[in-house]
């Protein structure tokens, strides 16, 4: 059985987080996983990489409709989403990438 989604891509946001900390510290990203889309009936699971120093959100969405993808948003904290989402496949997505977009888009 493969490892959870949701638990590999914390863990990378978890690296990514302490990574840009240690680079940038004035960015201090806040990682949140919510349940909200799940409490809604919604089968998905969304985790927030939030800086709230510029007011920006990064979301990232794991839908169980769509396995092997990440839906992913660049947007304002009080936008919170909106639809218009772009995808990578979740095997494209690592540490790496996630400390490059909090380092672009919080920088």
């Amino acid at each position: 059985m493969s490892e959870d989604p949701l638990k590999v891509l914390s863990d990378m946001a978890s690296d990514a987080h302490a990574r840009i900390q240690a680079a940038h510290q004035h960015i201090n990203p806040i990682v949140e996983v919510r349940r909200g889309m799940r409490d809604a009936g919604i089968p998905a699971d969304v985790m927030t990489l939030d800086c709230l120093r510029t007011r920006r959100r990064i979301t990232l969405i794991l839908h169980d409709e769509q396995p092997g993808l990440l839906l992913y948003q660049f947007v304002t904290i009080e936008d919170e989403a909106g639809n218009d989402f772009k995808q990578m496949a979740i095997s494209d997505v690592n540490t790496d990438t996630l400390f490059a977009w909090m380092q672009d888009y919080f920088g």
